[in-house]
């Protein structure tokens, strides 16, 4: 083997010769400022300087790293500035105490309430009654002239007037008030039981078609008839003069009295039942003492 050849081959093995250790970097401080390791030698700054870099380039220098930090400990062991001492109150002035101490004003008192007067204690008194409708005044006047008390006169209204005659007396003055008073017609009779006082009274209301002074006028001719406690219709003593011939059109309403009230209308031409069976065997259903059976 030549020399150059020699000189070119790199050697191996043990007999290359040994490059030089790059000496560790200085271990970085924890941030509090406390090491746990042992503090680094003097002069490792300047050998990490000048060493060779960690990419192993020969001859290149590392940047110098900037100084560490002071250690947060360091800094909070600074104490804290003292405080300014609080300003004292200023004194409040002599007069705000007097102020508060001052008492409320007493409120006024209040007004009495005037006096009323004498007469609105006691109630106002009340107005006195309309004066009679002098219309019906002068029908009722006629009939009392003309048979005094055996008509009286128990209610006078404006369009409205009652008359009560005596049993005897009911046809004569229902005839009167057709002729005289120019009633012409019955528009209905209806009945009012009153056991306390023993009697049946049958009321006739009567009215007028031709008479035009009379087109809003009701007269009503009251009568009474005695009342059996033990009825027998057509029997017994409940009976009244019928004014079947004077109006005539009481003839189906002084039936319905008959077997309704037990009321027997003397001179009636058809005096029977009309909506009862012929052999009712009852009280008439229109007394107060009668009783529907099972109840």
């Amino acid at each position: 083997m030549s020399s150059d050849e020699g000189a070119s081959t790199p050697p191996s093995g043990a007999d290359a010769p040994t490059r030089p250790k790059k000496p560790d970097a200085a271990p970085t401080p924890p941030a509090g400022g406390k090491g746990t390791g042992p503090p680094p030698p003097p002069g490792d700054g300047k050998a990490a300087a000048t060493g060779p870099s960690s990419t192993g380039s020969a001859g290149a220098a590392a940047p110098p790293k900037p100084a560490a930090p002071a250690p947060a400990a360091a800094t909070a062991a600074k104490p804290a500035p003292p405080k300014p001492a609080a300003k004292p109150a200023p004194p409040r002035p002599a007069g705000a105490a007097a102020t508060a101490a001052k008492p409320t004003p007493p409120r006024p008192a209040a007004k009495p309430a005037p006096p009323k007067p004498a007469g609105a204690a006691s109630k106002p008194a009340k107005p006195p009654p309309p004066p009679p409708p002098e219309f019906e005044t002068k029908m009722t006047a006629r009939i009392s002239e003309r048979f005094g008390d055996r008509a009286e006169i128990i209610a006078v209204a404006p369009n409205r007037t009652a008359v009560r005659a005596a049993p005897d007396a009911v046809k004569e003055v229902a005839a009167f008030i057709r002729d005289e008073l120019n009633f012409d017609h019955a528009e209905s009779v209806s009945g009012v039981d009153y056991p306390k006082d023993n009697e049946i009274e049958v009321v006739y209301h009567l009215g007028s078609y031709l008479d035009p002074s009379l087109a809003r006028q009701i007269l009503a001719l009251h009568v009474r008839a005695p009342r059996e406690d033990s009825p027998d219709p057509g029997g017994d003593s409940t009976r009244l003069p019928s004014l079947r011939d004077v109006f005539y059109s009481v003839e189906f309403h002084e039936r319905e009295c008959f077997e309704m009230l037990g009321v027997y209308f003397e001179g009636h031409p058809d005096n029977r039942r009309l909506l009862l069976p012929e052999d009712w065997a009852d009280l008439p259903p229109l007394r107060k003492d009668f009783a529907i059976k099972g109840r």
